[in-house]
């Protein structure tokens, strides 16, 4: 479906300009009610990330703040676990899969066995079941990310001579692959293509001109992912993922930005959270 009058009446996005900008959820507001029911969902796709922290919040305090940007309300949540906790197959058009599987886990011994973190693990759930989106666009730029993602982590726990396979997150190929490599390309030649860019950039020593070049990079996949889309669901969706990168910057001040990017890279494996 084209979106001929929506594309043409949005703003033309900048690496460098971040004014007038609207929070996710408000963009989210304002396109969503102008895309056909099938794109809707795609949206919606993106738009989990702000859920999934919630979802892990709700379950650790249901009295705790939730991301504004969530779609879900807490009244929400509370449905929703009540629906899982009555249903061994609970189904409910706001209620994702992966959280199902998730909720349903035996936590203490299933997650923390594998020694990794619940958001770790349901990161990893949710870049599963993006990446077998019938669009290809978004099936494509959630395994952009998670290699982006996992083969930064990988760098790092060799850096720090730390376990790869207790941080590398989701099933794929690269991934399987970076759990257990010990080679200097980290086995990705001729897999990864952008390898070696990434390779030189997590050589940055200063932390925001590091993550400023890994976002160049992510703006540049969208760029080039979306050069023949004119009128499509695609385009629309890249403005969003873009307007999220710009919001991230805003948001980050010079006196603070050190601070918050060290807790980005603790992070870092929920891959298209974009907008922090």
């Amino acid at each position: 479906m084209n979106y001929y009058c929506l594309v043409a009446g949005l703003p033309d996005l900048r690496p460098d300009d971040m004014k007038g900008l609207l929070s996710p959820k408000e963009l989210f507001d304002e396109l969503n009610p102008q895309l056909s029911p099938a794109d809707q969902l795609n949206f919606r796709l993106l738009m989990a990330k702000y859920d999934n922290q919630n979802f892990l919040t709700y379950l650790s305090n249901k009295e705790a703040d939730l991301n504004p940007d969530g779609l879900l309300s807490r009244d929400d949540w509370e449905y929703l676990i009540k629906l899982m906790d009555e249903n061994d197959h609970p189904s409910d058009p706001l209620l994702m899969p992966y959280w199902v599987r998730y909720y349903q886990l035996n936590h203490e011994e299933e997650i923390d066995a594998k020694g990794i973190t619940r958001e770790d693990y349901l990161a990893g759930l949710y870049f599963n079941y993006a990446m077998k989106s019938d669009t290809a666009f978004l099936k494509q730029w959630f395994e952009f990310n998670l290699n982006l993602n996992n083969l930064l982590i990988a760098i790092l726990c060799r850096k720090h001579e730390l376990d790869a396979a207790k941080s590398v997150i989701g099933s794929n190929e690269i991934a399987t692959i970076l759990r257990t490599t010990h080679s200097r390309d980290y086995g990705l030649s001729g897999i990864f293509d952008q390898l070696e860019l990434v390779l030189r950039i997590s050589e940055e020593p200063n932390l925001m001109d590091r993550e400023k070049k890994l976002d160049a990079l992510r703006w540049n996949w969208l760029e080039e992912h979306t050069f023949f889309n004119y009128f499509t669901i695609e385009k629309v969706l890249a403005f969003v993922l873009k307007s999220e990168m710009l919001n991230r910057w805003k948001l980050l001040s010079f006196e603070k930005g050190e601070a918050v990017f060290r807790e980005l890279l603790d992070t870092i494996k929920q891959g298209v959270q974009l907008q922090e």
